[in-house]
This record gives structure tokens, C-alpha cells and sequence, in this order.
């Protein structure tokens, strides 16, 4: 397992921090780019970033490779993990948020998965458990519907309301549009189970990769630097679990920490004081949900993939 020291949230959890000591984790000393490449990156900042990646120790075995990343403001490094993919791979992803806005910069938080997609490699992004407001009439807030009506990309939310847009975007997966409305088939109210028995049956790829955003989980599960969704911690392992058994996975990458602020200008210091909700929603108490969350999913990838 590897844990991407970008900004202390990660080494501050027992549940990390007993794994680096008895070897079952390594650090990857990454802290004097953390507030270079937090929020967004510049290219130059996110090649030097994929550089330092690329001098870990090689990674050997049929099992996936793993990384702890730390706090969602570093989801654009995703890309980063499945560059040097070698076969087509179904890229599964679990975020409070679609990270598909086509106006943010190229290497933004929120506009990953846009650059996602248009890796070669990647045949199908399905994005499972968004609650947030990004699908309050998407078309206005630069979502890539366009992706939706291709079908490259699915994506399911845990429980919102239809969102209005304009022009046809034609049924999917994860929706049905009628008029000027896209109807969301909302996880919530399905068989979990069932359905990621469903999902995973119609994956266009035998491999996948696993990407993992704790918003998505309920501020029962997990406290970021986000607002949270309404996935509970028990419907993620059990999909992880489901995927490890139908699927091959070839890596796996978690995000979602609280981090205290620490950007390297004054507009990624708006950015987030716009964007995130205010960080003295947390408590101490609060915080420590992360480090138990961490410890299910650490224990689960040990025993699936010894």
C-alpha cells in the first residue's frame, strides 16, 4: 500500500501510522508539492508529480496496487495512476461529486474525469453516489453531458432530484429523460446488491480500476474537506468486495482526508473558502472517523488481494 504524504492528514491516523511502522504501507514523501498540486495543478507541477510517482518501487504480482492519497483536493491525480495502464480498463468511481466540469482547469479536482476519458485505455467511467449540487442543472455548471449521451460515461447518484436540461441528452444507465428533465435511477432506492451485480456484469472490460472519493460516505462514516453524500461505509465494502470477486482489479486509489487548509496562492485560498463548507464544521471527534474508515478499507484490501 502506498501513502502519498501530501498534506499530514494521513500519517496523523493510527490506522496508517501502525501499517508504515510494521512495513504493510510505505510513505511517499510528497509534502513540498502538496500546495502546489492541492485544488488544482499547473502542467509543469503535475509532471514533476507524475515523475516522483514514477520512482517508487516497482510495483510486481497479479495483485492491485493501492494508494492513499489524501484529501479529495488531490482527486485530479487519478489520471496520474492509470497512465501507464497497459489494456482497456472500466474506471469505477465513488464520489459525492461528477468531477466532470469542462470549464475548470485541465488539472482540477473537479474536472478529472474529463481528462479520464480521454485516455484510450479507458472504455467506460461509472460514477456512483452523487448527492451534490453539480447536478442542479448541469449544462449551467459545465457538466460533460456529452459524455452522458455517448455513454462513455454512467453515472448513478446516491439520491438526487431530476435535473433540468436543455436539448436532448437521451437515456442512459443511470438516467431517463423526459422533456427537459433527466430522471436519475437513485441508489438509494435500489437492491445494492443487486445492482452491482448488474453494473458490474455490463462492464465493457474484464479489468477495472477502483476510485475512491470519501465524500461520497455519510458524516457518519468519514468528515472531509467537502460536503458528504449519503453512501454508508457497509454499501462501499460490500461493492468493493462484489468488484474484487467479478472483477480483475488492477489498483485502487482513495482519497476524501481532511486537510487543514494549505494552498500556494491567494486564488486557490478563494477557491476553497467559496467552494467548501466552513472547516470548523469537524470536531477533533469527528476527524477520528477517517482513521476508523481507513482501517475497514485497509483490512478489507488485506484480505482480498494477500
Amino acid at each position: 500500500m502506498n501513502i502519498l504524504d501530501l498534506d499530514h492528514s494521513l500519517t496523523a491516523q493510527e490506522a496508517v501510522t501502525r501499517r508504515l511502522e510494521n512495513g504493510q504501507a510505505r510513505r511517499l514523501d510528497l509534502l513540498d508539492l502538496g500546495p502546489k498540486l492541492r485544488l488544482w495543478s499547473t502542467e509543469r507541477t503535475y509532471r514533476r508529480f507524475s515523475e516522483r510517482l514514477g520512482q517508487r518501487p516497482a510495483h510486481n504480482g497479479p495483485q492491485p496496487e493501492i494508494f492513499f492519497v489524501g484529501s479529495g483536493d488531490y482527486h485530479h491525480l487519478t489520471p496520474a495512476f492509470l497512465a501507464n495502464l497497459k489494456e482497456p480498463v472500466s474506471l469505477i468511481h465513488f464520489d459525492n461529486h461528477p468531477d466532470w466540469v469542462r470549464l475548470a482547469p485541465r488539472r482540477h479536482c473537479g474536472s478529472w474525469v474529463n481528462r479520464a476519458l480521454q485516455m484510450p485505455h479507458i472504455q467506460r467511467i461509472v460514477t456512483l453516489g452523487p448527492c451534490s449540487e453539480d447536478l442542479d442543472s448541469p449544462q449551467l455548471r459545465g457538466g460533460n453531458l456529452g459524455a452522458l449521451r455517448q455513454g462513455k460515461l454512467q453515472l448513478f447518484p446516491w439520491q438526487h432530484a431530476p435535473s433540468k436540461v436543455w436539448g436532448r441528452i437521451g437515456d442512459g444507465a443511470g438516467h431517463q429523460q423526459r422533456e427537459n428533465h433527466l430522471h436519475w435511477h437513485n441508489l438509494v432506492d435500489q437492491d445494492w446488491p443487486g445492482f452491482i451485480a448488474q453494473m458490474i456484469a455490463g462492464l465493457p472490460t474484464e479489468a477495472v480500476w477502483i476510485t475512491i472519493d470519501k465524500d461520497v460516505l455519510a458524516s457518519e462514516d468519514a468528515a472531509t474537506n467537502w460536503d458528504q453524500g449519503g453512501m454508508r461505509l457497509s454499501h462501499l465494502l460490500q461493492a468493493l468486495r462484489l468488484l474484487a470477486e467479478g472483477k480483475r482489479v488492477l489498483g485502487i486509489d482513495v482519497c476524501g482526508e481532511f486537510a487543514a487548509p494549505a494552498f500556494s496562492n491567494a486564488l486557490k485560498r478563494w477557491e476553497a473558502t467559496s467552494d467548501q463548507p466552513p472547516v470548523e464544521r469537524w470536531s477533533q471527534a469527528d476527524l477520528l472517523r477517517n482513521s476508523v474508515t481507513n482501517e475497514a478499507l485497509m483490512s478489507l484490501f488485506e484480505e482480498l488481494y494477500p
